[in-house]
């Protein structure tokens, strides 16, 4: 006796499992584990305390091993035309040696081996410059840091899923930025005032494939109660800030970063080459 497989609609809830099933295997991601809720093979872990993208880890600001611990760190060298400030925490090149820094009238001029750091007139108190060459504990304390620094460049770089991806074609014209993940695939000209509204606790990350060029005279403004802190620039070309502007937010900078006259920032500048001062107010946020 011949027997006929049984038909969907003859097994209770059989067809309404399959049909689960099927649109589970097609969209219905894990969890993660990052927090971000996100799909497998997106990069866009989400904010824990507030809008926008999970904060980039520099870790923290006594801790010399830490990114976290200098407002400059450069890995070729920092040069400093007379006049300039540094507020808020360390300066330090590594691998290049204290020969690279220049313009800070370094005390002592010249380490001896018993250097472990160096002040500067143009570097607030407490903070102190270090480099490459001088006395244990220094030379492993910066190579970590300078390692941390680059795994928090890649970690701003790996983010997908824009919120944004190539407003205004890198011309930021008049603009107010919410919070969230910007992708540009060219560079980023700030050509006027460029604002970052929201809370204290939002989160802003800017990935730019190519260069950054803020225009003289014009200003990076925080609106609401938007934090420099929280600001990411991730830029794989050169970083260019023009005479008499102000910039706010952490640069992460693949090759260098110039400071043109009197331009100020509130800012951590770290750059995987060199960096140029003249006559620059920069503090740490």
């Amino acid at each position: 006796m011949s027997m006929s497989a049984p038909s969907l609609n003859s097994i209770p809830g059989l067809a309404a499992a399959l049909v689960m099933a099927a649109l589970c295997g097609a969209g219905c991601g894990g969890d993660d584990g990052d927090g971000g809720g996100v799909d497998g093979g997106t990069n866009n872990p989400q904010n824990p305390s507030g809008l926008g993208p999970k904060p980039i880890a520099l870790g923290s600001s006594t801790d010399l091993t830490a990114s976290g611990s200098y407002v400059l760190l450069a890995k070729t060298g920092i040069t400093n035309v007379t006049g300039s400030l540094i507020t808020g925490g360390h300066v330090a090149v590594s691998p290049g040696a204290a020969a690279s820094i220049t313009g800070f009238t370094m005390v002592p001029a010249v380490p001896d081996a018993g250097t472990v750091s160096a002040t500067s007139i143009a570097v607030a108190s407490p903070g102190l410059i270090y480099a490459s060459n001088f006395a244990v504990p220094t030379p492993t304390n910066l190579t970590t840091a300078v390692l941390a620094m680059e795994a928090a460049y890649t970690d701003a770089a790996s983010r997908t899923n824009p919120t944004k991806l190539d407003l205004m074609d890198g011309i930021l014209q008049a603009q107010t930025l919410a919070p969230g993940l910007y992708t540009w695939g060219t560079g980023v000209t700030v050509p006027s005032n460029l604002t970052f509204a929201g809370a204290a606790s939002d989160v802003w990350i800017l990935q730019i494939a190519s260069t950054l060029d803020v225009s003289a005279n014009m200003r990076v403004v925080l609106s609401g109660s938007a934090q420099a802190k929280n600001i990411y620039w991730q830029v794989a070309g050169q970083v260019t800030i023009h005479a008499g502007a102000h910039f706010e937010g952490i640069i992460l900078a693949k090759t260098g970063v110039t400071l043109q006259n009197m331009a100020s920032m509130k800012s951590r500048v770290y750059a995987q080459s060199m960096i140029a001062l003249d006559n620059n107010q920069i503090t740490a946020p």
